[in-house]
């Protein structure tokens, strides 16, 4: 009952959430407003509810990801390239306590959608929380512990059960990040470094990139926001202030809780 009212509190305070929001709705807001004890906490209750759904543990997984991102000033440093983010995240390791949960919710989640699959191959939703669940380890990887060879055999592996769920629904706008974001940042790669992924299999396709992380940051789900986090890095780059101040703004009214948006917009009047 408390949680249930939680859910209806935020939802009259934050439009973004729905009145019918699922603790899983509600846990990716909460996440990506940085409340991260209550964003566990709302995915754990969708796990106690429903415990054979994969989503739950992965999603949780994803919260123990962005809390690193966070502390160590990850999506300033990695992606928005400011000199004092890069210079602090130099100073600060991962923490073991979160790696150890942040492991143990990714396996727990890869043995439930195993088991489903096992039984449904076409299962759609854990297809997509076995490539969520790559796609996080490969991140943690490369942008955590900055193992970037490491990662590239999961980024592989989760495009091409990314390509897997697409071909059953096409419409499912969230699996398309994963073909977004290797494109995409592959293809920031030197040319050799970018022959080199090719010829290992990964794509390097920066225009599909783009394609891609649009039609997630349009029409996607839980990750339709670290889309429009891509694709305002991507403006940036291509020094299209306007649109980067576009998404920025979008960004900082839908979690106010957020301080990075804010923080990106001011560096752009």
């Amino acid at each position: 009952m408390e949680i249930l009212l939680s859910i209806a509190l935020l939802a009259m305070a934050d439009p973004s959430v729905a009145p019918h929001a699922t603790f899983l709705d509600l846990g990716y807001q909460q996440m990506y407003n940085l409340q991260f004890v209550a964003a566990h906490q709302s995915f754990q209750e969708w796990s106690r509810q429903h415990p054979d759904d994969p989503m739950g543990p992965v999603s949780d997984a994803a919260a123990y990801l962005f809390s690193e991102f966070d502390r160590l000033h990850i999506l300033q440093s990695e992606f928005f390239l400011h000199d004092d983010a890069v210079a602090a995240h130099k100073k600060l390791t991962s923490d073991p306590a979160v790696k150890q949960s942040f492991e143990k919710a990714l396996s727990d989640g890869e043995l439930l959608a195993a088991r489903t699959l096992g039984r449904e191959p076409q299962n759609e939703n854990s297809l997509f929380a076995d490539l969520l669940r790559l796609g996080l380890h490969a991140d943690y990887l490369a942008l955590v512990e900055k193992r970037y060879l490491a990662s590239l055999s999961e980024v592989k592996m989760g495009r091409a059960i990314a390509d897997k769920l697409l071909a059953i629904n096409p419409g499912y706008c969230d699996a398309y990040l994963a073909i977004g974001v290797e494109n995409y940042l592959l293809s920031l790669k030197p040319a050799a470094v970018r022959w080199l992924l090719r010829a290992g299999g990964a794509e390097t396709d920066k225009e599909r990139g783009i394609q891609n992380l649009a039609l997630t940051a349009e029409k996607g789900h839980y990750l339709l926001p670290y889309a429009r986090i891509l694709l305002a890095v991507a403006a940036l780059r291509d020094k299209n202030t306007a649109k980067a101040r576009e998404l920025l703004d979008g960004l900082a009214k839908d979690f106010p809780r957020n301080p990075l948006y804010a923080q990106e917009l001011s560096l752009l009047r």
